[in-house]
């Protein structure tokens, strides 16, 4: 149904015209580092994404075009929908979100974090599978191009990461750890650019980084040994039992939302902050501000330069952490060479 969603590229220049609306950086930030049902590409043009609703009655898809500008109803073939704070809610033919619609409507919709995730997903597949083939084709021979610049990468998480952490049976979590930490890293640096087409948030989604910590949390679960299970369930000395199991079943939950968090405060703070550090141009209304904006600006994208990397790893690291603890048994230490 390629004509419910159009691909044509949308311009939002039709708002009414009147007294200039004074700028509310509050208001722009959040905008900038929420998700969206449209694709912002530069300035105001965008292009719409599909909608797509579950709802008591059956099931509604439209393009999300028919939804703009903002405050737009648009009447669909169950229910009325308008979008609120990147929201879509049912209303009534008055405008009036209705309560109990909204209850009978959940939304499944291509948000711009989906879109950006599933390019971010291409991306990785493309990159490694041409890397394989070329591993095939040239067996024994020194990497070039972009074999050159990944492998070091790759051979720093096996040597550096996995290793040491998870031990010998590490070769069977590899393809896992690469997998969260290019995915990381890349949206992270994507993220970065202020003006990267459909310049996202995506690891600064608190419900990204809960699905890749629940990961890690069932990867650790099912894995785990029964010594594992033993120092949960079984602590020594006996008479601590009350105390220390309910704080080691704590614990099993504790530490996939501390990753969680980690990342998702991270990035979303260093987003954060450089958009706060750009606003202050525009809360002053002068130019004579912006040298020292820009100047804080570059500094502290530096820095986040430096975060995109350090979080990928971090969160990759403690996962290796986590896994090789589940997976270690006493005295099954072997020397790899």
């Amino acid at each position: 149904m390629i004509g419910a969603f159009p691909t044509q590229v949308f311009s939002q220049e039709n708002k009414s015209e009147g007294t200039e609306k004074k700028f509310d950086p509050k208001e722009t930030i959040l905008e900038h580092i929420a998700d969206k049902h449209e694709w912002r590409l530069f300035g105001k043009s965008y292009i719409p994404l599909p909608v797509i609703l579950y709802t008591d009655k059956g099931i509604e898809t439209f393009s999300s075009g028919n939804l703009q500008p903002a405050g737009t109803i648009y009447k669909g073939k169950y229910y009325n929908y308008i979008l609120v704070n990147n929201k879509i809610k049912a209303v009534d033919d008055a405008g009036k979100i209705d309560a109990a619609a909204n209850k009978k409507v959940w939304d499944f919709s291509i948000t711009q974090n989906v879109a950006c995730m599933w390019m971010t997903g291409a991306l990785l597949l493309i990159v490694f599978l041409s890397m394989s083939s070329t591993y095939k084709k040239r067996v024994g021979k020194a990497p070039k191009g972009l074999q050159s610049f990944l492998e070091p990468l790759i051979l720093f998480i096996r040597d550096d990461v996995a290793l040491p952490n998870i031990g010998v049976k590490y070769e069977r979590y590899m393809p896992l750890l690469l997998t969260i930490f290019f995915f990381i890293l890349i949206n992270n640096l994507f993220g970065m650019i202020p003006f990267f087409p459909g310049g996202y948030n995506l690891t600064g989604n608190i419900a990204v980084t809960a699905v890749l910590a629940v990961i890690i949390l069932i990867v650790v679960n099912l894995n785990a040994k029964k010594g594992y299970w033993k120092h949960i369930f079984m602590p020594n000395p006996w008479w601590l039992f009350p105390i220390m199991i309910p704080v080691e079943i704590v614990s099993i939950f504790s530490k996939p939302i501390a990753l969680m968090i980690r990342l998702f405060a991270n990035i979303t703070a260093g987003h954060i902050i450089v958009l706060s550090l750009v606003s202050l141009i525009f809360i002053f209304n002068s130019l004579w501000i912006s040298p020292v904006s820009v100047v804080f600006v570059v500094f502290i994208d530096t820095i986040e330069l430096l975060v995109a990397f350090l979080q990928a790893y971090i969160f990759t690291m403690l996962s290796s952490l986590f896994i090789g603890m589940a997976i270690e048994e006493h005295h099954d230490h072997q020397e790899v060479i």
